[in-house]
C-alpha cells in the first residue's frame, strides 16, 4: 500500500440485489467493473462473519466462519440444488433499499436447507475433505450451529449442562444422530468460500485489492467461546466476568457497552498467541488488506462489570501490546494491515501504532471540534487512510445538514464550500488532496446521500446495517466524477 491510491467503502449486504440483501451474485462483479472503470484500487468490506442477533457484522457466531446469507443463490439455481421458482415463492424481503434479516432468516436458510438436501450425495466428499482443511475451527463451527439449531437457537450459556461443558460422549451421540444437520453448517461455509474467492479473483484481476476487517473482540454467544472458554475472562458459570466497551466520547454521551467477552490475554500470552494468529492468516486468505478494528484496545481496554447496564463505569486495563504484532509478524511476515485507530488515544496507543508500523484512520468529520485537530486533513502524514466518515457516523451530508452555524462555517471556510460543487463533494476533495497515501469514500457520499441512508448508530438496537443500494444507483457520472478525482490527485489505479 506504497503508492496514493483510493477506496470506497461498501459492504456485502448493502449491495443492490434481487434475493433480500446483497450477496456475492453478478451485482457484487458490477461494483468491481464500476471500480476498475474509475480507476479505484480498493473496494473496502466490513467483517463477513455469520451474524448473530442484532444483525451485527462485529457480532458473529464464529470468527472463522462466512455469512450465508452472500451465497449467490443464482449460482445455486445454476448447479441444479434450487429453482428459480422456489426463490420467487420465499419472502426474502419486499424493499429493495433496506434487508430485512428477520425474513431472510427464515427464508434464505430454508432455501439453502433444501439445496443441501439435493446436493449432499454430489458434495459430501468435498465437505469431508473442507473439514479435513479447517479442522482447527470448522467442526466445532459447524456442531455448535447444528445444537443451537437442535435447542431452539438458545444461547450457549442456556443448554444443557452437558452440551455447555462440553461432555465428550454427549457430543459424539449428538454427531451420530444429527450428522446431516452438521453437514448442511459445512455446505453452507464450502458455498460461501468457493463464492467469495471466485469474487475477489475477479476484483484481483481487475487490479482491485479487498479490505476487510477484523473485530477484535468475538460475540459471548459464539463458537469461539464455547469450544475454549479457558481464553476469556467469565465466571464459574462461564458468563462474562467483565465485558468490553468504551467510555462515553464523541460518538456517545454514555460510552459504547459491547457485551462481548474480553480475552485472558496472559492464557494467550502462554500459547504463544495462537488463536490471535490463526485469525489473521484466515483473514488473509479472504482478503488483500485487513483492518483491525478498536486497535487502541490491544494498549488498553475498557472492561466493564457485566452488570453494568451503560460502559460509564469501567475501567481501563492493559493488553498485550506489541508482543501480540510481533508473535504475527514472525508467523506470517509482513503483511497489509491497518490499524482503526479512533476513540480516545495515549500516547501509549499512539506508540503502539508506530512500533507496529500500521497505518492509521484520519476521518474528516472528527475534525471540527472547536480546537487544532489531527483530523483535518493539512494535519495528515503519508502514512494513513484519510476518510469523510465511516460506516458508524452520519453520512457526510447528514453531518453537514445537522451541523450548528458556527461548524458549518468552520467547515465552509476550510474547504471552500461552493454550491457549485456540492458541498459533499467539497469535503471528497479536502480526502482526496491531502497526503495520506489512501482516501476511501463511504459509497453514501459519492452519492451524495443524507442520514436516512446512514448504516450504523452505535449503541443504538434497531435499525441499523439494513441500507441498501438501489438497483441504477451508481451511474456513469459517479464513475466519470471518482475517475477524475482519482487522476486529478494522483490516485488512479
Amino acid at each position: 500500500m506504497e503508492e496514493r491510491s483510493s477506496g470506497i467503502l461498501l459492504h456485502i449486504s448493502s449491495l443492490p440485489g434481487k434475493y433480500g440483501i446483497g450477496d456475492f451474485g453478478e451485482n457484487a462483479y458490477h461494483f468491481v467493473d464500476f471500480l476498475s472503470a474509475s480507476r479505484t484500487r480498493y473496494w473496502q468490506i466490513l467483517p463477513l462473519g455469520i451474524t448473530s442477533y442484532g444483525d451485527s457484522p462485529y457480532q458473529s457466531f464464529s470468527a472463522f466462519a462466512g455469512n450465508p446469507y452472500f451465497i449467490d443463490l443464482d449460482r445455486v439455481i445454476e448447479s441444479g440444488w434450487l429453482r428459480k421458482s422456489e426463490i420467487t415463492r420465499t419472502d426474502l424481503g419486499e424493499d429493495d433499499d433496506t434487508v430485512d434479516y428477520a425474513k431472510l432468516y427464515e427464508g434464505k436458510m430454508a432455501l439453502l436447507d433444501t439445496a443441501f438436501q439435493r446436493a449432499y450425495p454430489d458434495v459430501k466428499n468435498e465437505l469431508e475433505s473442507m473439514m479435513e482443511r479447517h479442522s482447527d475451527w470448522l467442526p466445532d463451527f459447524a456442531l455448535f450451529m447444528a445444537i443451537k439449531r437442535a435447542h431452539d437457537n438458545a444461547a450457549w450459556t442456556e443448554w444443557p449442562e452437558r452440551y455447555r461443558l462440553r461432555d465428550a460422549k454427549t457430543l459424539q451421540r449428538f454427531y451420530e444422530k444429527h450428522e446431516a444437520e452438521i453437514m448442511f453448517w459445512v455446505f453452507t461455509q464450502y458455498l460461501f468460500f468457493e463464492h467469495w474467492h471466485d469474487l475477489k479473483e475477479y476484483a484481483n484481476g481487475k487490479g482491485i485489492k479487498i479490505i476487510g476487517d477484523i473485530p477484535i473482540y468475538v460475540a459471548a454467544d459464539s463458537v469461539d467461546v464455547w469450544s475454549r472458554p479457558d481464553l476469556y475472562k467469565l465466571d464459574e458459570n462461564l458468563h462474562p466476568s467483565v465485558v468490553a466497551g468504551v467510555p462515553p466520547d464523541m460518538m456517545s454521551d454514555t460510552g459504547q457497552l459491547w457485551g462481548n467477552p474480553i480475552y485472558d490475554w496472559e492464557k494467550m500470552k502462554e500459547e504463544d498467541y495462537h488463536w490471535w494468529i490463526r485469525r489473521v492468516e484466515e483473514s488473509f486468505e479472504l482478503y488483500d488488506a485487513v483492518r483491525i478494528d478498536h486497535f487502541r484496545g490491544f494498549e488498553a481496554y475498557w472492561e466493564v462489570p457485566a452488570q453494568d447496564e451503560t460502559a460509564e463505569d469501567g475501567r481501563w486495563v492493559k493488553g498485550p501490546g506489541l508482543p501480540l504484532f510481533e508473535a504475527i509478524r514472525e508467523k506470517l511476515g509482513e503483511k497489509d494491515i491497518l490499524a482503526e485507530d479512533l476513540g480516545f488515544l495515549t500516547e501509549e496507543v499512539y506508540e503502539l501504532i508506530a512500533s507496529t508500523g500500521y497505518p492509521g484512520m484520519k476521518v474528516l468529520q472528527f475534525g471540527f471540534g472547536g480546537k487544532e485537530s489531527e483530523y483535518l486533513p493539512h494535519n495528515y502524514t503519508r502514512h494513513t487512510i484519510a476518510y469523510t466518515g465511516n460506516h458508524d457516523t452520519q453520512t457526510t451530508k447528514g453531518w453537514l445538514d445537522s451541523a450548528d452555524g458556527d461548524t458549518f462555517n468552520k467547515v465552509q471556510a476550510y474547504l471552500n464550500l461552493t454550491e457549485a460543487e456540492g458541498h459533499v463533494n467539497g469535503c471528497i476533495r479536502g480526502v482526496f488532496a491531502s497526503s495520506s497515501k489512501l482516501a476511501i469514500i463511504p459509497v453514501q457520499d459519492l452519492l451524495g446521500l443524507d442520514d436516512a441512508a446512514r448504516f450504523n448508530v452505535p449503541s443504538t438496537i434497531g435499525g441499523n446495517w439494513e441500507w441498501r443500494l438501489t438497483p441504477g444507483s451508481l451511474t456513469k457520472a459517479h464513475k466519470d466524477y471518482l475517475k477524475n478525482m482519482n487522476e486529478r490527485y494522483g490516485r488512479s489505479l
